[in-house]
Order: structure tokens, then sequence, then C-alpha cells
């Protein structure tokens, strides 16, 4: 799957996100590109530097990065308590406590405790930035901060919650994923400063009717609308469509109508999706996401509402393949099993396209890079049991006619009765680009039965598709004048 087709479907329905940073490189090239996309949908985002237990690994130096390469303003709510192999913990710098995991419980549990003494003024110093940047974005905040008063913990959470739905700051979190360090508290940090359903406000739409704008609100009580955003095959249950909810209510059995082909599906089942299993629900609500089973004719990208009131929300745009590579199946068994494997394949990502070259006859599929190619064969071959080689695709190479030629032909056959006789001659001339084929006919005055001038015509057509030189037909770049004069 690509990479940043996920990352486009993902952001396109969120309202908020958590941006992974890598403690020892900081901000690297994928991540420029995450965020810009976070940045074109508006999405508030935490920011979690990972890693921190690496060798290398520099907690500051990572939040510089993405002050400076993503010109943003991050704001650290927690610093770590040691680096690299020493990293034991975090500071938070919100309720100046510190957070202690315990290995032997492999970071699921956790204690909380005073700062230690030589941690203490590296934590104000925090705590005091931390404030400034608050209070930066809230008059209130800043008048007690100027005024020397002690502000809440709660306060702060409050003013920095609005601060980071408004895209002003981006918190600044950090641990290290892989032994379960800084999980919890990145969690509470998703609930206390992301946004919910109702913070985002309104949706805006179209009525697919007369084109007119229309607005939804995240509630229960409205109209039902959903996105279609991910289409994903499963063995057991088929076709899986992941929705996320705008307005509105959906429950098993309800009948939805596809706002791109215009026709009515019913939801079978309803699935809320966990990370290892699958729990089944009797309805969702709005700014819920689920996956839906029983929608067959809907893909990435369309609108499924209620048909008594049609809406078209905002589609989803994804970037053209630029990398191509042929296939061709090992056995004949093998051909029809990769028609259907590619065909899904094909359904659940939409930057995966698939072709037959006209002229090679070569099975031709499409990525946005080598790696996003060969995770799709891989998938094939491992999911699908398809045996296939890859290969370049065949170069389809093309004759044409560059100046004018003359061409003449005679027919004698004598065979003791009326002779047949016939002369022609035949002139050629290439055209502008693109004109195509045109067949001209210069014979007046019927000295020529008319019924041999079409197959003339159809004569030069199969030479034109075949090639006259080394076999490569179809004329492309200029096409060809043939003109049949008088003979």
């Amino acid at each position: 799957m690509d990479f940043t087709a996920e990352v486009e479907r993902s952001l396109r329905v969120l309202d908020g996100a958590v941006a992974v940073f890598d403690a020892v490189h900081g901000v690297q090239p994928q991540s420029e590109k995450v965020w810009r996309q976070a940045d074109k949908y508006g999405v508030p985002r935490i920011c979690f530097i990972n890693k921190i237990d690496k060798m290398g690994a520099d907690f500051e130096h990572a939040v510089d990065t993405i002050r400076k390469r993503l010109s943003a303003k991050p704001v650290a709510i927690q610093i770590p308590i040691g680096q690299e192999a020493k990293f034991l913990g975090v500071i938070d710098l919100i309720a100046m406590k510190a957070i202690i995991w315990k290995d032997e419980t492999m970071g699921a549990e956790y204690e909380t405790d005073e700062i230690p003494a030589d941690l203490k003024k590296k934590a104000e110093a925090f705590h005091a930035q931390l404030v400034e940047s608050i209070a930066e974005n809230d008059d209130e905040i800043l008048h007690k901060f100027l005024e020397g008063e002690e502000i809440s913990a709660d306060a702060l959470r409050s003013s920095l919650r609005k601060s980071t739905i408004a895209l002003k700051v981006f918190p600044v979190v950090v641990g290290t994923a892989f032994k379960n360090k800084g999980v919890q508290p990145l969690l509470d940090a998703v609930v206390d400063y992301l946004p919910s359903p109702l913070d985002v406000g309104e949706t805006h739409g179209t009525n697919p009717d007369d084109g007119q704008p229309i607005t939804r609100k995240a509630d229960d009580k409205e109209p039902f609308s959903a996105l279609a955003f991910k289409i994903m095959a499963d063995p057991f249950v088929g076709q899986l469509t992941f929705i996320r909810v705008y307005s509105g209510q959906l429950k098993t059995g309800d009948s939805v109508l596809n706002v791109r082909t215009g026709k009515t599906e019913r939801i079978g089942r309803l699935l809320k999706m966990h990370a290892n299993k699958r729990e089944e629900i009797s309805e969702i609500l709005a700014g819920d996401i689920c996956a839906a089973v029983g929608l067959k004719n809907v893909s990435t990208g369309d609108t499924i509402c209620s048909q008594d009131h049609p809406i078209a929300l905002e589609t989803i745009t994804f970037a053209t393949p630029v990398i191509s590579v042929a296939v061709e199946p090992k056995t004949k068994a093998d051909q029809e099993k990769m028609g259907m494997a590619l065909g899904r394949l094909a359904q659940e990502d939409p930057t995966f396209k698939v072709h037959t070259d006209p002229d090679s006859g070569q099975t031709i599929i499409s990525g946005m890079g080598e790696l996003h190619v060969e995770i799709i064969v891989d998938r094939m071959m491992r999911e699908y049991k398809v045996e296939a080689n890859v290969g370049k695709p065949q170069v389809a190479y093309r004759e044409t006619i560059r100046r004018h030629a003359e061409a003449e032909g005679k027919y004698i056959r004598q065979t003791g009765g009326r002779g047949q006789y016939g002369h022609a001659k035949i002139y050629l001339d290439p055209q502008p680009p693109g004109t195509g084929y045109e067949f001209v006919n210069d014979i007046v005055g019927g000295s020529v039965p008319k019924e041999f001038i079409k197959p003339i015509d159809q004569g030069i057509q199969e030479a034109l598709e075949g090639g006259v030189l080394a076999g490569y037909g179809g004329c492309q770049g200029n096409a060809v004048r043939r003109q049949l004069p008088r003979c």
C-alpha cells in the first residue's frame, strides 16, 4: 500500500493527528510531506518525539528541526528524564510532576513522583517557556503571567487546547513506542488537546442536483452523510468500506444513496476496527469511523448519504502514478487469478493503476514508486497465490511517413477471353501530427468502377497497421494522407 495515499486518506477524515518524529534525526523528508498534507486539510497536530532511548537521541535538537524545517511553533509539554540508554521517564511540564515507567512491566505501569533535584531548574525553565507560548495566544493567561500570579494546570490545558485547535501551536511529547514508554501520556494529550467532531464545526458539500452549497453539522439528528475513504478486500467478509460519518446516524440494514452512481445500497454489517480484532456494532453516530460490509459499488472518495437529503462531500484527490512495470503470469492457471488479484488491489489503492498495453499486449501496473510497486507484487503473490514474472515494459516503436512518396502498380491477366488490365498510381503525403489517416479518391468520370476503390483503401490501412519497414505499425506522430489519382 502506498504510504502517501494512506496519509492522504487519513488526514482527509481525521479531526486531529499525531505527527511522529525520530529523536535521532528529527524531521525527515517524509515528515515534511505529511506535514504539508496536514496543513492542506487544516488538521491540528501533536508532535511525538519517538526513539528517545536510541543512541544519538537528542530531544532539543528534534524540537528545533520542527521549528526550523517545518516553520511551525512546537511547544514542549514534556521533557525526557535521561536520553539514550539512560531514558527513565518524562517530566510533565504542566502538572510539574515526573512520570517514571517500570521496566519489569514493559511500560504498562508507571509512577508519578516529584521532579528529580538535578532536573528541577531545567524543568522550571521549560515550564516558563510553555506558559509564555500559551500566553501569547490568550489574554487572560498573559495578564496572570505578567502579574506573576500562579496559573493552574487546568487553565493551561484549556488554553493550550484552544491554541492547538486553532493551529497556532503544536504540543510536543516524548517517549519510545517500542518499549511502551510515553504511550499513556500521549493518549491523554490526544484527549486533552486535539479536537472532537464538535470542535471542528460544520461540514460543507454541494447538492448533487443543482450544485448549490449545503452544510451539515456533527449532530446525530441531522440527515445522514458519510465519506468512504478506504476500501479493503477481506477473505472472510468480502469488501470492507471504511467510512467517516459527518452527520446523522447509520444502523445495520439501512439503505444509503451513493451520490456518484446515483444507486441505493444496503448496509449489511457495521464493524468497529481494532488493531488485532473487529467488534460488530449495530449503529454508528456522527463523528465516528467504522467499516461497513455490503457496499459493493462504492469506491474511495464516494459520498454515501440519506436518500431523502442527498449531499456530495469533497472527494479525495490522489497523485498520478510515476513508475510502471510489466507483469505476466507464469502459468495459464495464474492468468485468471492475476486479473482478479490486480483488480481487487486497484480497488483498494487509488494510486495503483492497471492496464493492458494495446501494442505489446503486456499487463502494465503503475504506482507511486519502486517500493510501492514491489509491495503490490508481493501482496499479489502472498495473499492471492499468483506466480508472476516482473520486468520492464516493452517499448512500442512506430513507423510514419516523413516526406512525399509515389507508387505505381499494374495488373495484367490474359486467359484466352477478354483480358483484365488495371493501372493505378498512389501518392502519399505526411499530414500534421494528430490529424490521422485520410483517403482521397481523385477518380472522376467512372473510369475505374467504384467497387474497386474500397479494397484499395482497405489494403492501404492494412499496410498502415503492420508497417512497411520493420513491422511497426501505427504511423503515430505524422499521420499519412493517401491519394488515389486518376489513371
